[in-house]
């Protein structure tokens, strides 16, 4: 980054002053005199939808000699993989290419989570049966818990894991599970580490309530309550959840509003851009996650 131009919101602001930049010429001589690749905008909602600190006529004269002009929101999503919420306004998600229906997608991804589920359920049958053994062994039965979960379009489903707590776990209702958590036994530390505790949502797979690859589904108290606290976070429901996903790659295990918040980042980039190249990608690098043991709680 070159520097950047002040407005009235650079102000008391956390950019360093000696990055800031003072004009004595037009944007566009400044630009060429300086080999600037690229000019981010970045304002908040309210200027710019007033049109104030925004010099449009010489942001034009950039873009029409090859100057590019890039939104503060494109910027980040492009870099980092993620949408940054404190420049997210609605005409934006509304304006911009993504977020958007296509049914041959839809086909050729729900052709994909049924060949991909059938084929590791072949593979890993004998190891459901061992950890099913496991879990009844060191807490006795039931060894598959079932929980009520958000999908696509607010719709409510049954997911399905191995039991990794103990019976009474939530008998003083829906808690976020913390780093060592105390409610979890020793085989389901165990599970949850090699990601054994989420085989059994390959059944929400094939019944089609999860996709193999998508935000993670989160349960309805949460949901509720993230609603009313987190921007936008209800758009991550315009996918089907999924086995696996693009926050749990980019981002550590989260287990409170603000880690939901900063998981939300990720979950909108994918629901904007998700595809079979992502969704390929996403299934490569989870791969070394759970070798690794990353991001478990």
């Amino acid at each position: 980054i070159f520097g950047f131009v002040p407005t009235e919101a650079t102000v008391n602001s956390s950019i360093d002053e000696n990055k800031l930049v003072e004009l004595n010429e037009s944007l566009v001589e400044f630009c060429r005199k300086h080999k600037i690749d690229e000019v981010i905008v970045a304002v908040d909602e309210r200027r710019r939808e007033r049109g104030g600190n925004i010099p449009l006529a010489q942001l034009m004269d950039c873009k029409s000699t090859g100057i590019g002009v890039s939104s503060a929101v494109d910027f980040c999503e492009r870099e980092t993989g993620r949408i940054e919420l404190s420049h997210l306004d609605p005409s934006w998600m509304l304006f911009s290419e993504g977020f958007s229906y296509s049914g041959i997608r839809d086909i050729s991804k729900r052709i994909f989570d049924l060949a991909i589920s059938v084929v590791l359920l072949a593979i890993v049958w004998p190891f459901m049966i061992l950890t099913a053994l496991a879990v009844f062994l060191d807490d006795g039965a039931p060894v598959l818990y079932r929980q009520t979960r958000v999908g696509m379009n607010g719709k409510k489903f049954d997911l399905f894991k191995f039991r990794s707590m103990r019976k009474d776990a939530e008998k003083n209702g829906a808690v976020w599970a913390k780093q060592d958590d105390d409610r979890i036994t020793k085989v389901g530390a165990f599970i949850r580490n090699t990601r054994l505790d989420e085989l059994p949502q390959i059944y929400n797979v094939l019944k089609g309530d999860m996709s193999f690859v998508g935000p993670r589904p989160e349960r309805p108290e949460f949901v509720e309550k993230l609603d009313k606290e987190v921007p936008f976070y209800s758009e991550r429901h315009r996918v089907k959840p999924g086995l696996m996903g693009w926050a749990q790659l980019k981002y550590p295990y989260g287990a409170s509003v603000e880690d939901s918040s900063q998981k939300l980042r990720y979950d909108l980039y994918y629901t904007k851009n998700h595809s079979f190249l992502l969704d390929m990608l996403i299934v490569i690098q989870t791969v070394e996650v759970v070798l690794l043991g990353k991001g478990v709680r």
